[in-house]
């Protein structure tokens, strides 16, 4: 095998999981190519590291505080209260 030989299907892996291909068929294309089981772990182990290193990292999510607020409760005057107040 050539030197870089995992790599180079690594790189594959990772442009075609790019192109929205799954990883099970990926696997199936590369198995129908003869090549090797193991050599197409290592290079979806390698890819998979390789993508994981280029993974923005997470911010801490922020703490959200949450308060209690009494409604303001407005009193209903009835009907002959309203007709009182306008009458005075």
């Amino acid at each position: 095998m050539p030197e870089g030989y995992i790599q180079q299907l690594a790189d594959y892996i990772k442009r075609n999981l790019a192109k929205g291909y799954t990883l099970d068929s990926l696997r199936i294309a590369l198995e129908n190519q003869d090549y090797s089981k193991i050599s197409i772990e290592q290079a979806t182990g390698l890819a998979h590291k390789q993508l994981a290193a280029e993974a923005p990292k997470i911010q801490e999510k922020p703490v959200i505080k949450y308060q209690v607020v009494s409604p303001v409760v407005e009193e209903k005057k009835s009907f002959w209260q309203k007709l009182k107040s306008w009458i005075e």
